[in-house]
């Protein structure tokens, strides 16, 4: 039972959340020697194997996924136990950036969380593109921003958020016309630039159909069936369709989900924000 130490099992979820150990060495700041000797000890202790090594990714055994349960559980646990003690002190305002895409998916659920369990926190989230919130973030306006890494924002990687495109159900194969007409976000959207590269690549012709920086303006053109847009997964409500290499549309890179932080956000409401963040979005 010794062998079940918080920090080793948080090693494990790191691990099989990334599929890394290399970038789970990153997360739980430790070397990449460190995590894999943890848990081979751990697996020794067990007498069953955790992972399964491929050449280029780690994958939960039966077993680890077995002990992955509990382990979630165990540090969640912790987590409250910690916030009992703590939240009666915690208050403050907490200012967050975040993109339309990533507000309406990633953020709800986690800020209902936090604020159940830091009531007295006070939270004003600003819903700007990323490029318009890199420098709020310098100049203190916002004290968090959970955003897609741009030119001018840099901050602790999340995950890396795949990108599709999506279509109306009933657009009768509008993704076979030539120029594709997409909807995409404003110039400097690093989801905009994506996909119109790998068009590019692909040699699709292209038309943009509509610009906007909202999200809800991308999907009212393509519910409508006018256009194809290239967002988050994540952002993609369930009745629209998902298309990719079958209906002839190319790949599209994933965007590097980041969370940064200005100079002024250096108080405890912001740091257990922060925290509460990153161990919700890279589970």
């Amino acid at each position: 039972m010794k062998a079940l130490d918080l920090d080793v099992l948080t090693m494990i979820v790191a691990v099989a959340d990334t599929g890394n150990i290399s970038r789970a060495a990153e997360i739980v700041h430790r070397s990449q020697s460190a995590v894999s000797m943890q848990i081979k000890t751990l697996e020794t202790a067990l007498g069953k194997p955790l992972f399964v090594r491929k050449p280029r990714s780690v994958i939960p055994t039966q077993d680890g996924e077995v002990l992955l349960t509990f382990a979630r559980r165990m540090l969640a646990l912790r987590d409250e136990a910690w916030a009992a003690v703590v939240r009666p002190d915690v208050t403050g305002r907490v200012v967050i950036g975040v993109p339309d895409d990533y507000a309406s998916s990633l953020l709800p659920s986690i800020l209902k969380k936090f604020s159940a369990t830091y009531p007295k926190v006070e939270i004003q989230v600003v819903g700007l593109p990323s490029v318009a919130l890199a420098p709020m973030v310098k100049d203190g306006s916002v004290d968090l921003v959970c955003g897609t890494r741009v030119k001018g924002l840099s901050g602790e990687f999340i995950r890396l958020e795949p990108m599709v495109w999506a279509a109306a159900p009933s657009a009768h194969d509008i993704w076979r016309e030539r120029p594709l007409p997409i909807a995409v976000f404003l110039p400097g959207s690093v989801a905009r630039e994506n996909a119109i590269r790998s068009l590019e690549q692909a040699k699709i012709t292209y038309r943009t159909s509509y610009e906007s920086p909202s999200l809800m303006g991308l999907l009212s053109m393509v519910e409508a069936g006018l256009a194809v847009a290239p967002l988050a997964q994540c952002a993609v409500p369930a009745h629209l369709t998902l298309l990719g290499h079958a209906q002839g549309l190319p790949e599209i890179a994933a965007l590097e989900l980041i969370l940064a932080r200005s100079a002024k956000s250096k108080r405890p409401p912001c740091d257990f924000l922060a925290e509460k963040i990153m161990s919700e979005l890279r589970r």
